[in-house]
């Protein structure tokens, strides 16, 4: 955010020695490559899984200590004893070899899988897939084009050492459990981003107990915040943990402005702040995105966050992720033709995700798939509109029309890892942490957080925008 050049992002941890370029997570695709350089545990459990195939010489070695099935062992006596000779006891044999045969195929067969709702080794098993980190993105993930493909210049390293600075911060968060509210992933999103950017002042619409407002102080320790919230934060001190901060400018119960009501020249005004490409805006007010962005263009915003980024089919207001998702976007657009590949698969994984959507809940009357059902929703739900495919596919021409960059926040680390079961990574991006990479996530300190701040992912989005072009 340099004063002369009001569309490039400057930052504050350290930036790559190599050109900016986008992070392949960020590019959508139905099929992610897997990744080959896997962290194995040193633990025993490392065994169970080899990165180098079997030798020849390693499989006669395990055929030697290998004991042999049951069902072997009595051929071998049958054969010794002779039918003709002993009939009762062939006889017997035969019984004891039905019985046990079963359990002799069920211990010794390979191909013998017991899937578990929780494994997602076992879920990537189940659908065919060809490898763990396959199955990020294999549903598919749209992204909004920007108007001259300019990428964001933090890399993946950059992401990972900000992960860890962050997570010794984070254990020190005064609201332990933010129900409702933003959840680990989001937490380092916002924080990364506001700590990257380094704006002079940060403005949030939508603070709850104040734990976001406590993320962007954390960020940025002595730069001022104005603060939108119809409830102030302190109300929620009488019943347990809020923050409430000391350099922040409130809007909030009696003095609530919504953030399309706000003569912000004004109020920036009294601030110091004339440069509005120096200030970061930060949305989790559950409101129509597509409203928002009009208003912060219409203000003269340039650096936008979006909490809530809602997939198609679900949320309670209309995302940028629900825009951008369009046919001619690889990885967009859907059918509602209930024998494809995607309803089958969309049903499969519902069973493992809580957050999955099936095609009967994705399609709504006539088919209709974008936003939610055909409906363009807003303010938690209170308002719903029909919007006709073609209405929503002018949305996305206007959002690409004022777009400069559109990055979408990775999940911290892959399910077998995190062990969430919410979001379903079919419609993610391949996270900062690969699953298998166990001792990155260890050295890392994510293993020491609970497993419940992993839950809360709906693909936080970064924004740089301008005026359309004349």
């Amino acid at each position: 955010m340099s004063n002369r050049h009001p569309h490039t992002v400057s930052h504050s941890i350290s930036s790559p020695k190599a050109p900016p370029v986008m992070l392949d997570r960020t590019l959508s695709s139905r099929r992610s490559q897997p990744h080959l350089d896997f962290d194995f545990p040193s633990t025993a459990a490392s065994s169970a899984v080899s990165p180098v195939p079997e030798s020849p010489t390693s499989l006669a070695d395990e055929s030697k200590t290998k004991k042999p099935p049951l069902y072997l062992l009595a051929t071998n006596c049958i054969s010794r004893f002779g039918f003709v000779k002993s009939p009762c006891l062939c006889l017997s044999l035969c019984l004891l070899l039905i019985v046990f045969a079963p359990f002799s195929l069920l211990l010794n067969s390979r191909s013998f899988v017991c899937v578990s709702s929780y494994d997602p080794i076992s879920r990537v098993n189940l659908f065919g897939l060809d490898g763990v980190d396959s199955d990020f993105g294999s549903l598919g993930v749209p992204w909004c084009r920007s108007k001259h493909g300019k990428t964001v210049e933090w890399t993946s390293k950059d992401l990972i050492n900000g992960l860890e600075e962050f997570v010794p911060i984070y254990e020190t968060r005064p609201i332990k459990n933010n129900l409702y509210g933003m959840g680990f992933d989001h937490s380092f999103g916002l924080w990364f981003i506001t700590r990257w950017l380094k704006p002079d002042i940060m403005i949030e619409s939508g603070a709850f107990k104040g734990h976001s407002t406590w993320v962007l102080r954390q960020a940025m320790p002595d730069t001022p915040i104005i603060s939108l919230t119809p409830r102030h934060p302190e109300k929620y001190l009488k019943k347990g943990p809020a923050y409430v901060d000391g350099n922040c400018t409130y809007f909030a119960g009696k003095d609530f402005v919504d953030f399309g009501s706000v003569d912000w020249e004004k109020v920036l005004k009294i601030h110091g702040i004339s440069d509005f490409s120096r200030v970061l805006v930060f949305f989790d007010d559950h409101q129509n995105e597509l409203k928002r962005l009009k208003q912060a263009l219409k203000a003269g915003f340039h650096h936008l966050v979006f909490e809530d980024n809602y997939d198609t089919g679900t949320g309670d207001h209309y995302s940028l992720r629900q825009i951008c998702d369009q046919f001619y976007i690889r990885g967009g657009g859907h059918s509602c033709f209930k024998d494809s590949d995607e309803a089958r698969i969309r049903s499969k994984r519902k069973k493992f995700w809580e957050k999955a959507v099936d095609i009967d809940e994705l399609c709504g009357p006539h088919e209709a798939w974008w936003g939610v059902r055909g409906e363009m929703r807003d303010n938690f739900n209170h308002n719903k509109t029909t919007i006709s495919y073609g209405e929503h596919f002018q949305n996305s021409r206007f959002v690409e029309s004022i777009l400069h960059v559109y990055w979408e926040l990775p999940p911290t680390a892959g399910p077998s890892l995190t062990h969430q079961t919410r979001y379903d990574p079919g419609r993610a991006p391949p996270p900062i942490v690969e699953d298998g990479r166990y001792r990155m996530f260890q050295r890392l300190g994510l293993d020491r957080l609970e497993r419940s701040v992993f839950n809360g992912y709906t693909q936080m989005v970064y924004l740089q925008i301008s005026k359309p072009e004349s």
